[in-house]
């Protein structure tokens, strides 16, 4: 019997992905049925859906569970059971007036131009763009990168029970990391794991991202590294050069039988505390009892307060999560103490000076982030030692320096240790 949490608001995971002959027949059918396009975050999330990973969930929002997840984080067709970010699909008025209710629709990636799954369309509705933006984002500034994903949506949005046909390109182009939750539920099971810790990854591994994942080993059974290979905003690094630099710190600098790398295929939203929430969610499902939550987690800019993503597990039910935070302070490199540290443990509060050399020239605290990490690595300049380790960097400088294109990385507060809790 397993002795891992239960998937959220269910004993079974509920996988909607289909296999085998039924696989071959909803395939065969979608050829006759009208095709509704998704974006890159719908696909995504259909995905999630099939893979058992957003368990309960078994399709695209309707009206109801759209309003009650935005204004209080319930799912009215669950009774009522804890979700918090909308999980929705848009379509263009001119394609919701030609569907009937109860129509049969075949869902097609725009971007690999591939059939993905069905949906029986239950339900039609338009929606208020901006109080979604509000009630998830904490903001309807354009400059957020989702703010403007969800402005952007088409009219209308479909909602209905999905069969799933396809993961598209991740299990084979991440082949060894692409993991279904079931995968990783039995990897758990069979080294008799109780209590995992997942570290949400949408950077390469930095020190503080490692002292974290050490700290997690120390209170849990093992870490789970569970990377995001889907979409992100323009400027960070791409999935498989992560993966890479994750791979040679692992490898170098972990227990083999304590940790467990997987990788999901959802989009970042960028929504700070309520991502971290629907992290916590999937977390879950995949068989997690813990979920680390440090700084500015699934923040983006100055939107989000860096401790923000902790406090809103306070502010919801006790009994919404089997899941439990495991939130921890603002790390670094300290010179004085010459080690990790955090805002807990260390005296020093004057912050360390690094000339563009990479030279340490004075002062305690090396703040460390990966946005911080990537505007060096993106202008050229020598990463100092205490940032991160040197196969990372290696792996990393293969990377910038074959980029063509290269982004210009803005500084916000909580990458420099200027902003405060």
């Amino acid at each position: 019997m397993s002795k891992l949490v239960n998937p959220h608001g269910s004993a079974h995971l509920k996988p909607l992905l289909l296999e085998g002959k039924e696989r071959e027949q909803e395939i065969a059918k979608a050829k006759s049925l009208k095709k509704v396009p998704m974006t890159s975050r719908e696909t995504s999330d259909l995905i999630m859906i099939g893979i058992g990973a957003f368990t309960p969930i078994e399709g695209f929002m309707g009206r109801d569970d759209w309003k009650g997840v935005c204004d209080d984080y319930r799912l009215v067709s669950h009774k009522g059971l804890f979700w918090p970010i909308p999980i929705t699909l848009s379509a263009s008025k001119a394609m919701g007036d030609s569907i009937g209710k109860g129509e049969e629709v075949a869902l097609w990636d725009t971007e690999t131009d591939a059939l993905m799954g069905t949906m029986k369309v239950a339900e039609k509705y338009g929606i208020d763009k901006e109080h979604e933006c509000k009630q998830v984002f904490r903001t309807t500034d354009s400059k957020h990168p989702c703010v403007q994903k969800v402005m952007e949506q088409a009219e209308v949005n479909l909602a209905g029970q999905v069969k799933v046909v396809s993961e598209s390109y991740y299990p084979e182009m991440f082949k060894g990391i692409y993991q279904r939750p079931a995968e990783a539920r039995q990897v758990f099971q069979e080294r008799s794991w109780s209590t995992v810790a997942a570290l949400q990854l949408r950077n390469p591994m930095h020190q503080s991202h490692a002292y974290l994942a050490w700290i997690a080993v120390e209170v849990c059974d093992g870490i789970y590294i569970h990377q995001l290979v889907g979409k992100l905003k323009e400027g960070d690094i791409p999935a498989d050069v992560r993966v890479k630099a994750i791979q040679v710190l692992v490898d170098n600098y972990f227990r083999k039988e304590r940790v467990v790398q997987g990788g999901y295929p959802m989009e970042m939203r960028y929504a700070g505390p309520r991502e971290a929430l629907l992290h916590a969610v999937f977390r879950q499902n995949y068989g997690c009892s813990h979920l680390i939550v440090g700084r500015d987690h699934a923040g983006v800019g100055d939107y989000y307060g860096p401790f923000d993503a902790q406090k809103i597990f306070h502010e919801i039910p006790r009994d919404a999560l089997e899941l439990k935070p495991l939130p921890l302070d603002w790390t670094f490199y300290c010179y004085k103490c010459e080690s990790m540290a955090s805002m807990k443990t260390c005296p020093h509060e004057d912050k360390a000076v690094i000339d563009e050399n990479g030279q340490y020239k004075g002062g305690a605290r090396l703040m460390l982030s990966g946005t911080m990490l990537r505007k060096l690595m993106s202008e050229g300049k020598h990463v100092p030692k205490e940032f991160s380790r040197p196969e990372v960097i290696a792996v990393l400088k293969e990377y910038y320096d074959h980029l063509e294109q290269k982004v210009e990385i803005k500084l916000h507060g909580h990458a420099t240790g200027a902003a405060k809790k």
